[in-house]
């Protein structure tokens, strides 16, 4: 798999591959990442819209849409089953990494997503090509597959709290995890899955936006007694920074990310 890569591989390559901007903030945030979008972005990026493009027969945020629905959104985009596609974000949770593990769930070669490391922060701070413009698409006729192994749902999450047959790993800060900061959607109580690891995102990167490097990361996740011997999935406030879990685990195992989809936003509904 190659989960990511670098800024200098990216401009060297640029005309080369599908771009997308990820770019998704927290609902307290009091950012859009639409408008954003249209004021700056990497030269040939297509935005992709997390909320648009997620499953709207359902109350929770950004949850993984329909097979059918995602192969008439990656057409629209003018993706190929065939492309390379590059994710990235100018988002504080690294929404990119979302996007990477909906391609991967819709069976889109693991070879051919990457996250860009660094995100468009260390692309600007590089002075490398931005633009305001947007690019004309083609649409195609992308198919995808689903793999429903890289989910679990709160039925197979409840199950887990008496059998143990997978490790949950949290990836909110300590403060949410532990339920002495509250949640930014306000439906949500504070606390956490009972017998879950907290893991916090961010722990995993560096002040330049890049993930650490893979001996790091183990000795990461050893600190936090997380075992790629057994099943892991990862959870979250809403399924975005749990997949940078996701990511992390994968430069560490190979394997394709588990994620509770529903994360916090379902389990902890009030």
């Amino acid at each position: 798999m190659r989960q990511l890569v670098s800024t200098e591989w990216l401009e060297k390559n640029i005309d080369n591959v599908k771009i997308l901007d990820a770019s998704w903030h927290l609902p307290n945030s009091n950012r859009k990442a639409k408008d954003e979008y249209k004021l700056n972005h990497i030269k040939n990026s297509i935005f992709f819209d997390i909320d648009k493009y997620s499953n709207h027969k359902t109350s929770l945020p950004h949850m993984l849409p329909d097979k059918d629905d995602w192969n008439v959104i990656v057409s629209s985009l003018g993706i190929k089953n065939s492309d390379h596609i590059i994710v990235y974000d100018n988002s504080d949770v690294f929404s990119s990494c979302r996007v990477w593990y909906t391609f991967i769930y819709f069976g889109h070669n693991p070879n051919l997503i990457s996250v860009l490391d660094g995100n468009f922060r260390k692309w600007l701070d590089e002075k490398r090509p931005v633009t305001k413009e947007t690019i004309k698409i083609k649409k195609t006729k992308y198919k995808g597959t689903e793999d429903i192994s890289l989910v679990v749902n709160k039925d197979q999450v409840d199950k887990n709290i008496i059998d143990k047959s997978f490790q949950l790993v949290d990836a909110r800060s300590e403060k949410r995890f532990l339920g002495k900061q509250p949640e930014p959607r306000k439906e949500l109580r504070s606390g956490n899955i009972q017998g879950s690891i907290n893991l916090p995102f961010q722990l995993l990167i560096n002040n330049d936006r890049t993930f650490k490097k893979r001996e790091m990361l183990i000795d990461i996740f050893k600190e936090k007694k997380i075992h790629n011997l057994q099943k892991i999935a990862f959870t979250c406030g809403s399924g975005i920074t749990a997949t940078v879990l996701g990511l992390a685990n994968s430069i560490i195992s190979g394997k394709k990310p588990v994620i509770y989809d529903g994360s916090w936003s379902e389990y902890g509904r009030i």
